[in-house]
């Protein structure tokens, strides 16, 4: 059976009750506490305290402090009057069960409200993520469209200037041709002249020298037409392959002392290093050298995110991240510029990122791994995923356990937790 609270004391002004209740050593949660327009009601194990209120109270603005063995209420009345009493006088059994009933009915419709104006609410972020993403992937969609507009015009420039030169040449060989059958003509009649003229013979002579005349200008017309043929352009070559054999890598350590499978991965790793960064090299042609340089980039990006243009550092980001993705510094101020943008996801992915390769935990990336830890924690909660996001600030605390800022949000979010909890 539960004991019955009846000592208690309070006092009013026009507009407020102010109402101070005992709890005789028992240890009361917010839990425990049921408040509604006309209706307050305590239950702390064993002790219970009811009332029904003199006059109706914004339940909304009215507060309770649980301190020192007392809860201290704050009623807010809604119309400003004097109450004759605490609570109503001469209320039958009939009446105080349908005021509890009504009460119980009102706070399971205003808790059905909340929920939905959460989900409505969860509904638009998304919205808002999601739209947000599509911009992004427009403008990068786009930018690499542009960027091929221009090498496509560049090749085609190149390839009407080589075409506009063979047209040159071929006319300039023309031109060198024509000359030089025009003055082989002309030599040839020149010589023709001249043996005419020494030569006046009679008819049958002069048939003959014609003759000779005409076999000498045979002979001389097919040896130019001889070097005609021999000034043509060869056949093109024909194809092949070449073979290129590699001598082995020999390693001048003892076999005892070798470390042969780590020198493999580090070469390994230092040739997909220069993969990767000459892997477009279409698009890098276009950057200037400082823009090459993934520590100017990420400087820039940090002028950016400083003066509020988040999509612009995200860009500089990314051109770095392209460039080198080894540097858990870009990732994780990329995480910070997708809270901005409310990129949740994108923010969790470049934290995670971020401490896989802050490892091996050192003292000098404390620093850097609280950051990782509690920007992910924040996208966590901002999903709602309350017990992933406690996670990752717990673990930050571990890493700083003097940051007093981080442990007043990890408490916060055990309290969201537990009035979770407790209202499912």
């Amino acid at each position: 059976m539960p004991l019955w609270l009846r000592e208690h004391s309070w006092r009013q002004t026009l507009t407020a009750v102010y109402l101070s209740l005992p709890l005789r050593g028992a240890r009361a949660t917010a839990a425990n506490i049921f408040c509604s327009e006309q209706y307050l009601k305590v239950s702390v194990p064993p002790f219970l305290f009811e009332a029904v209120l003199y006059a109706p109270i914004d339940d909304t603005n009215s507060t309770a402090k649980i301190g020192n063995g007392n809860i201290f209420f704050t009623l807010y009345k809604k119309e400003p009057a004097m109450w004759d009493s605490l609570t109503l006088a001469n209320a039958d059994k009939e009446k105080l069960q349908h005021l509890r009933e009504n009460a119980v009915l009102k706070a399971q419709e205003k808790a059905k409200e909340e929920t939905k104006a959460k989900k409505i609410t969860k509904q638009e972020h998304k919205k808002y993520a999601l739209m947000a993403t599509m911009k992004l992937e427009e403008a990068e969609r786009k930018r690499i469209e542009d960027l091929k507009e221009k090498e496509r015009e560049k090749v085609t420039k190149e390839l009407e200037l080589w075409k506009n030169q063979q047209k040159d040449g071929d006319k300039y060989k023309s031109i060198q041709t024509k000359e030089e059958l025009h003055q082989e003509i002309e030599s040839l009649k020149e010589r023709k002249n001249e043996k005419m003229n020494k030569t006046r013979i009679p008819n049958e002579g002069s048939s003959k020298t014609r003759l000779k005349s005409t076999r000498g200008c045979h002979v001389s017309c097919s040896i130019f037409s001889q070097d005609l043929k021999e000034e043509q352009l060869p056949a093109p070559r024909a194809a092949a392959t070449i073979k290129v054999n590699f001598t082995p890598r020999v390693f001048p350590t003892a076999l005892r002392e070798s470390r042969v499978a780590e020198e493999e991965e580090w070469l390994y790793k230092q040739a997909e290093a220069r993969r990767i960064i000459n892997s477009d090299l279409s698009e890098l042609e276009d950057l200037k050298e400082e823009e090459k340089n993934p520590d100017w980039l990420k400087d820039k990006g940090n002028k950016m995110f400083a003066m509020g243009d988040y999509l612009g550092a995200v860009n500089a980001y990314n051109l770095a991240v392209r460039l080198n993705n080894k540097l858990p510094v870009l990732y994780l101020n990329r995480a910070a510029c997708h809270l901005k943008l409310r990129n949740l996801h994108k923010a969790i992915e470049d934290s995670s990122k971020a401490l896989e390769l802050l490892t091996p935990p050192v003292p000098d990336n404390e620093n850097a791994r609280v950051k990782a830890h509690v920007r992910r924690g924040t996208a966590f909660c901002q999903l709602e995923l309350y017990t992933e996001g406690l996670q990752d600030y717990e673990a930050a605390l571990k890493i700083d356990p003097k940051n007093k800022i981080i442990e007043k949000d990890a408490e916060k979010i055990r309290q969201l937790i537990q009035g979770a909890m407790q209202s499912s």
